[in-house]
């Protein structure tokens, strides 16, 4: 019994092998490479920055004594709330 058909059959699959490698290395550089979804990570960051400062103006515009600064605090939470209630996903 001759060993070639063994060896022939081994480099074919070290063939193979290395091939599946090579293809997956090069998509996974391409991923990598990618700059898809790159708009909707910037629109979500600036959304948190607006949504971090109408945060701090609505805690400061409570901080003051009188009652106007209140009055505003709480005309400013009906908006932002009802704006949120009116998304849909």
């Amino acid at each position: 019994m001759s060993i070639e058909p063994f060896t022939t059959a081994y480099y074919r699959a070290g063939a193979a092998t290395h091939a599946c490698a090579c293809d997956l290395q090069r998509r996974l550089a391409s991923a990598l490479r990618s700059e898809r979804g790159q708009g909707t990570v910037e629109y979500v960051a600036l959304i948190l920055l607006v949504a971090l400062v109408m945060a701090g103006v609505v805690a400061s515009v409570k901080g003051f004594k009188t009652d106007k600064g209140g009055t505003l605090a709480d005309a400013l939470l009906n908006k932002i709330s009802d704006a949120i209630d009116k998304v849909k996903f």
